[in-house]
């Protein structure tokens, strides 16, 4: 309190003091705790809404549908892009049945208006629903999905489908498109077509593609639509090139705001990201044939803070050798600027990518070239094949038949050919590039886990990243966007590198209550999040805090060669913050070993932590390594706590739910 508050105080007699204190509380109640129903769910959802570039837009997707003529509006809940493609290429099929369509984002659209949906005159809506994590909505869905949990909401003038995203390595799959197909039904909605699930353990492409046919039918059928011809290409926006356009107009890489990397200004997240300087990047392997990197990211005056178990989001880069190729191979001046406007003035997305920048800038910063193309993508090209032989190959591709779905399997997917690749090897294919810009997905950001604890490291933020690098079947060089780009940047004092990064909150954590145990499993480079763990109770306990027992398992190939921090390791295990260190190398001896085998050696070591309330925590590989231990701890909870299959599933359940049984795996 400052001198001047003081000497006020003291003028005012006891009652004066209570009356104001009341006063002061009362207003302060009304102002801040009171609930508001209508006006601050009504504040919160305006508030909410982002205005995808443009001034102007209008959230009332229902005002937008009946102004545009439109009578089907396909939202998504999208992670890593997969989904808004999906929505996207529905969106683009309705003109190939006669109706006009637009997508949304949930995120940026007034969700209250699906109550209104009966002022559309034959109007429905379809959501393609990812699932993330553990079974959570997407980013961009959660207010949504919280919406949805409302009581009183009255869905019966709403007509809907549903295609779900999701991946059957992850025990909770595709719980987002199953919950909102069932909530929608429950209040009211009208389902006009099955709930359809894709999974990206198999092939996701073949589960949409088949799903979408089926969908297309059946629409058909009940609003009376005919199909047109599959040979046109369907263009969703313009190509405009600029001449003479100034270089301060120009995006340059980019992912939103002009100029942000620039003039960078806080804060700092998915739309403006921080360009971090790289201070530290050595390799952690000691030969061998393979590498991983621990690179220490500068987040000094950036105002980002995490918590260990936190991901670090970073902004890739195309590898340039890549687009220079296809510069070369499309005969294109990469330098060109231009832009790519929607036809649809009432569209939500006016541009696919910041617009506009150059070739080489969209090719580099701004579109997947290095994943398999689609079949719509495949589709679009045969237009541009002059070769009678290559043309009929493409078309079948692209033919959601079997023999087509096994020829794209065999050629595309299994074959790994990018765009590069396709164009290569059909030397008659020449598309212009902004079809190529067009209709390829963005270039998503890669989250890494955090390896590195706030309270060690508040100012830098630290990554362990193994280099994706291998042969494809057509012998051609497969390297990962990100840990390629990453691999190079060599740090310097004078003038380091710096990546664009935000940090994206994570369930994976420490438990508030020091005190408790805690079992970490973590092969290979799942030992990140953990490597923030133990220098987190490190801190702890110098802190002479009590800090429960803290096990760990790791597991590699060799212990000479892929041991990672196993200095580090040892040290912490000396020191007394690991209460025990179980180590598997998988390649030192004839028989194999893993984690989930010294896991079954210490099974009263498991069945102990668990007892004690600690918590449990894998990280990894879900397809497998998770999976083994998800078996193994029902295992124990039936033996060791006396209890049958289902007694052992809700356990965990339970346990998962309490926070006490966390996975951050990826497949």
């Amino acid at each position: 309190m400052s001198q001047e508050a003081e000497g006020s105080a003291a003028m005012l007699g006891s009652t004066d003091i209570v009356v104001i204190a009341v006063a002061v509380a009362a207003v302060a109640y009304f102002l801040f705790f009171r609930k508001k129903p209508e006006v601050e769910t009504e504040s919160f959802k305006r508030l909410s809404v982002v205005t995808p570039g443009r001034v102007g837009f209008d959230s009332n997707f229902v005002r937008r549908m009946n102004k545009g003529g439109k009578k089907m509006v396909v939202f998504f809940g999208s992670q890593t892009g997969t989904a808004e493609e999906f929505a996207t290429r529905l969106a683009k099929d309705a003109r190939r049945y006669g109706l006009k369509a637009i997508t949304g984002d949930p995120e940026e659209c007034d969700m209250e208006e699906l109550e209104n949906m009966g002022q559309v005159e034959n109007g429905f809506a379809v959501f393609c629903m990812a699932t993330y994590g553990e079974g959570d909505p997407t980013d961009n869905s959660q207010e949504f999905h919280d919406w949805l949990q409302q009581d009183g909401h009255n869905l019966s003038d709403l007509k809907y489908a549903v295609f779900g995203l999701g991946n059957k390595t992850y025990e909770n799959y595709n719980t987002m498109g199953k919950y909102v197909d069932k909530k929608l039904s429950e209040l009211g909605a009208e389902r006009i077509f099955d709930l359809g699930l894709g999974d990206d353990d198999g092939n996701i492409e073949e589960d949409f593609v088949t799903w979408k046919e089926k969908f297309w039918t059946s629409i058909s059928e009940r609003f009376g639509l005919e199909p047109l011809g599959e040979d046109t290409v369907l263009r969703e926006y313009n190509l405009e090139i600029h001449d003479d356009m100034a270089s301060d107009q120009i995006f340059t890489g980019e992912p939103q705001r002009l100029h942000s990397f620039q003039k960078q200004k806080r804060p700092f997240d998915a739309k403006n990201p921080f360009l971090a300087p790289i201070r530290v990047n050595r390799e952690l392997h000691e030969g061998g044939d393979r590498s991983c990197m621990h690179i220490e990211l500068d987040i000094t005056d950036s105002g980002i803070k995490y918590e260990a178990g936190d991901h670090v989001a970073i902004y890739p880069k195309n590898d340039s050798e890549t687009v220079e190729r296809i510069g070369q191979r499309l005969n294109v001046d990469l330098d060109t600027v231009f832009s790519l406007k929607n036809i649809d003035e009432e569209a939500s997305k006016q541009h696919p990518f910041p617009c506009p920048c150059t070739y080489r800038t969209a090719l580099t910063y701004y579109v997947d070239i290095a994943g398999v193309p689609r079949t719509h993508v495949i589709q679009a090209l045969t237009e541009f094949t002059e070769d009678p032989k290559e043309k009929e190959f493409l078309k079948l591709l692209a033919k959601p038949t079997p023999e087509g779905k096994k020829e794209y399997s065999e050629w595309i997917l299994k074959g790994q050919r990018n765009i590069l690749a396709v164009l290569e090897d059909l030397p008659s294919l020449k598309p212009p590039l902004d079809l190529i810009l067009e209709l390829a997905p963005r270039l998503q950001v890669r989250y890494y886990s955090i390896s590195s604890s706030s309270k060690v490291h508040p100012t830098a933020i630290h990554v362990t990243a193994v280099l994706v690098n291998f042969t494809t079947k057509t012998g051609r060089e497969y390297k990962g966007v990100a840990t390629t780009w990453l691999k190079n940047l060599i740090p310097n004092d004078e003038n380091p590198p710096r990546v664009p990064i935000y940090v994206r909150r994570s369930q994976f954590k420490l438990p508030r209550k020091h005190q408790l145990p805690i079992l970490m499993i973590g092969p290979g480079t799942g030992l990140a999040p953990f490597r923030g763990f133990i220098q987190e109770r490190n801190f702890q306990k110098k802190q002479d805090k009590p800090v429960g027992k803290s096990v760990l398992y790791f597991g590699c190939r060799n212990k000479k060669i892929d041991y990672l921090y196993q200095n580090e390791l040892t040290e912490f295990e000396n020191d007394g913050t690991l209460s025990a260190l179980h180590v598997a190398f998988s390649r030192d001896q004839n028989k194999k070993v893993y984690v989930t085998h010294l896991l079954r050696e210490n099974t009263e070591e498991l069945w102990n932590v668990i007892n004690d309330g600690g918590h449990i925590y894998v990280c990894g590989d879900a397809r497998n390594m998770a999976r083994d231990v998800h078996q193994l701890l029902l295992d124990v909870i039936k033996t060791k706590g006396n209890k049958t299959a289902s007694e052992a599933e809700a356990f965990v359940k339970k346990m998962s739910s309490q926070g006490k049984y966390s996975c951050d795996v990826w497949s």
